[in-house]
């Protein structure tokens, strides 16, 4: 299997040479059981079509047939994303309003993690975290291994002969047979079939080293457009990566942020909620900063915050966001901070940008802390490139 990186490449050469691209990665939402519905990531080929037949433009459909409409798009493209069977808002305030994303509705319960396999599977090609290191054994969060570690008397798959001959030592004192230990003569020792001694099988925990990753998404009002599907799609492929490599050793949560964070319950309304409002970037790192605090966190986990934003922010001098950044490195193994700008920035830096670069945060902690910055008109091989430095 070649990696996600060799198909995009090969797919920039297929547009050089003057044909169409093919690679895909698409994210479309299909109704689930009980009016739930599913978000599903895929990577996908798009072919030309083969027509056998003649097609006759102005010959009206049958009755009762269905008719295809007319345009550019090719059969298979995704045209628009939204839940098959819209509901009520969750009541929580804040919507998954109008705009992009999957629109209205609670969703249900998500079923990313399934859906998401084949594209973890492509990108866990090239990507680790870093710094994982052994943590706490206080969850259960433990792969099942098989090995020879109990013992039984009599009957077993593999004589432990070291344990045997002690036990048949031991018998042979208890009856008397060994009066002088300096004189041992084993051919007198008399054997009970208990004295044998074997190893068996047993079903035996083995511990992970955890993980537990923070996303970060700003959803403020300057976050509409391009910029916040960016972020999202970003969030995407890092979610499905670790949901197909880490799924036995890593939980996720979610925090959203304007001027306040809150913290959501699964990724498909992390994904969809919006909400227009100010932006304090600060929010979102202190309440991961409590909540980490108030779980005592740090002692079983290795702790990962992708944090996802166009840049603005209402601290201009990010006196606070800086302070509780400074606050999680006493914990945190990487924060990766994506920016993606809009394309009226230009060549001007934004206002999260200019203080992490001006504070000197980057440098001083350069193992723990990446930021990464793009258009809003990046592709998904620049997306992939920004999760590569992200945690490289």
């Amino acid at each position: 299997m070649i990696t996600l990186d060799e198909l995009l490449e090969r797919d920039r050469q297929r547009e050089k040479d003057g044909f169409k691209r093919k690679i895909r990665i698409g994210r479309i939402v299909k109704p689930g059981s009980g009016g739930k519905e599913k978000i599903i990531i895929v990577p996908t080929t798009v072919e030309e079509k083969l027509v056998h037949d003649e097609i006759k433009l102005d010959q009206p459909p049958d009755e009762g047939e269905a008719s295809g409409g007319t345009g550019d798009g090719e059969e298979g493209d995704v045209i628009g994303e939204q839940p098959v069977r819209p509901e009520e808002g969750d009541g929580e305030g804040e919507g998954e309003g109008d705009g992009e994303g999957p629109g209205e509705g609670e969703g249900g319960e998500h079923e990313l993690e399934a859906n998401a396999y084949e594209l973890g599977k492509v990108l866990s090609q090239d990507f680790q975290l870093p710094n994982l290191k052994d943590k706490g054994k206080k969850r259960t969060l433990a792969r099942y291994v098989y090995d020879l570690t109990d013992k039984n008397k009599g009957v077993g798959q593999v004589l432990d002969k070291k344990a045997t001959l002690k036990q048949i030592v031991q018998t042979n004192i208890a009856l008397g047979r060994i009066p002088d230990p300096s004189l041992i003569d084993p051919t007198k020792f008399l054997v009970s079939p208990q004295d044998l001694v074997y190893r068996i099988l047993s079903r035996e925990k083995d511990y992970e080293s955890q993980a537990l990753v923070f996303f970060l998404r700003d959803y403020s009002g300057s976050m509409g457009g391009k910029v916040t599907q960016t972020v999202v799609s970003q969030h995407v492929m890092l979610y499905s990566w670790l949901m197909y490599q880490y799924d036995k050793q890593v939980e996720t949560r979610f925090v959203l942020h304007d001027t306040e964070a809150k913290e959501v319950s699964d990724f498909y309304k992390y994904y969809s909620y919006k909400v227009a409002g100010g932006t304090k970037v600060f929010s979102a790192f202190k309440l991961v900063n409590d909540i980490v605090e108030r779980e005592a966190l740090d002692r079983d986990y290795n702790i990962y915050v992708f944090h996802g934003t166009d840049g603005d922010d209402w601290d201009k001098e990010g006196t606070q966001t800086l302070a509780e950044i400074e606050k999680m490195m006493r914990y945190v193994a990487r924060i990766g901070i994506t920016i993606v700008e809009h394309s009226y920035v230009g060549a001007k830096q934004t206002e999260v940008e200019k203080y992490l670069k001006n504070s000197g945060i980057l440098k001083k902690y350069q193992d723990h802390i990446k930021l990464d910055i793009m258009g809003e008109d990046v592709d998904d091989s620049r997306i992939i490139q920004g999760i590569k430095h992200l945690i490289s």
